[in-house]
């Protein structure tokens, strides 16, 4: 949030609270009433136990002068010699000097008070604007949208809580102190955020549920309010065209880290990664020479995608479409149709596939020019004088018989 968008919302909402009031109230309630502008660490006394009357502490000031502190502002029961800073609230009829621990601790807090420190703050009241607290004696107020980081929070069910928070403004002439508890929240989800990030590493398996869909990917909530984004060419070994076709929000999926960035930022997820690679069983269904049909997939100028395999694709080239050139491919061939192929290459290495809808001859499969090896090679076979049989001769007993 820049600096004037927040300079607006506070002003929105002070709209009707009065913190020169409020501040007034917390001067009536100290030593130095009458005097707020004085330092306030100048009300401090510091003091030495001298001894306990009952549920009193004896506390001496210095040369002839004395004071009593009540036992019940000390954490433990305090004992002869230990020293500690008092407040000075007044005199007694004894001409004792009333003296406080509890609020010596306040004044102290409020003078170190910072901007960006965290401070402890117990809330007082709520106003159309937000919540009103205090910092020890003083009066500090908070805007809604300081809250918290959730947007649906109740602030009623904050009222007499103690929370902590961290010091936006402070202006300690005006007694205005402006605090967020947001901020140490989204402090909180960074250190938490961090922490969960550092547990993660490339090439392990998460589970997540699909948060939001868009054209290139899906984003995917893996945890600790971490993300991580299922880019479209990941989701699927086989060809994916409409992420909404596959995932759907709120969808449980298990997916791989494939990368992260910029300490966690961006992480990259992976979900093909976990099925079976299609490519494992090229070598024992397809091969050099193979015919097979295929459905094609995708049109491009140099050729067309056909895929032979569930996940599997091989690349027909235009040069490789028909005996005659091509100009535009799509009056050829179109997406979705059946064609018949001949694999013409396969390297598992670089996981492409050549095809054709030529056969090694050159002439186009199915055409009456075609001619099966194994046909050749039968008439070949068959030939008393294969060294003298005319090879146009072989040819035509083949196509006799494709016949």
């Amino acid at each position: 949030m820049s600096n004037d968008s927040l300079d607006k919302e506070i002003e929105a909402a002070l709209d009707g609270v009065d913190l020169q009031a409020l501040g007034a109230r917390a001067d009536e309630d100290s030593p130095s009433a009458g005097s707020s502008k004085r330092s306030k660490s100048k009300d401090l006394m510091p003091g030495t136990v001298s001894g306990i009357s009952g549920d009193d502490v004896i506390i001496d000031l210095g040369p002839r002068m004395q004071g009593v502190c009540g036992i019940g502002e000390f954490d433990e029961t305090p004992t002869p010699g230990q020293s500690f800073q008092f407040m000075n609230r007044g005199r007694d009829e004894d001409d004792l000097w009333i003296l406080s621990l509890r609020g010596a601790k306040d004044l102290e807090a409020w003078e170190q008070l910072e901007v960006g420190s965290h401070t402890k703050a117990r809330v007082t009241g709520q106003n159309q604007g937000g919540l009103t607290l205090k910092i020890g004696g003083n009066e500090a107020f908070m805007p809604m949208s300081q809250i918290s980081i959730l947007r649906d929070t109740d602030a009623s069910t904050l009222l007499g809580e103690t929370l902590v928070c961290e010091v936006m403004e402070i202006d300690r002439s005006r007694n205005r102190v402006l605090l967020s508890r947001r901020r140490v929240e989204e402090g909180e989800r960074m250190v938490a955020l961090s922490e969960a990030v550092g547990s993660l590493t490339p090439g392990s398996k998460i589970s997540g549920k699909v948060t939001r869909i868009e054209e290139f990917g899906a984003f995917v909530n893996i945890g600790h309010g971490i993300e991580g984004l299922v880019h479209v060419s990941q989701i699927s070994r086989k060809r994916v065209e409409k992420v909404d076709e596959h995932l759907k929000v709120g969808q449980d999926v298990q997916t791989m880290i494939l990368e992260i960035k910029e300490g966690g930022k961006k992480i990259s997820l992976g979900m093909k990664q976990l099925e079976p690679d299609p490519w494992d069983e090229v070598p024992h269904r397809l091969s050099v020479d193979a015919q097979i049909t295929g459905k094609v997939t995708r049109l491009m100028d140099f050729g067309a995608f056909v895929e032979v395999l569930p996940g599997i694709e091989g690349l027909l080239h235009v040069s490789q479409i028909s005996t005659e050139r091509i100009q535009n491919i799509q009056r050829v061939l179109s997406v979705g149709q059946e064609v018949a192929v001949r694999v013409s290459n396969i390297d598992p290495g670089s996981q492409r596939i050549g095809l054709s809808r030529l056969d090694a001859r050159g002439a186009m499969i199915g055409s009456e020019d075609a001619v099966d090896n194994g046909d050749i090679q039968a008439a070949l076979n068959q030939s008393p004088t294969p060294m003298g049989t005319n090879l146009g001769d072989l040819f035509k007993k083949a196509l006799e018989k494709k016949k």
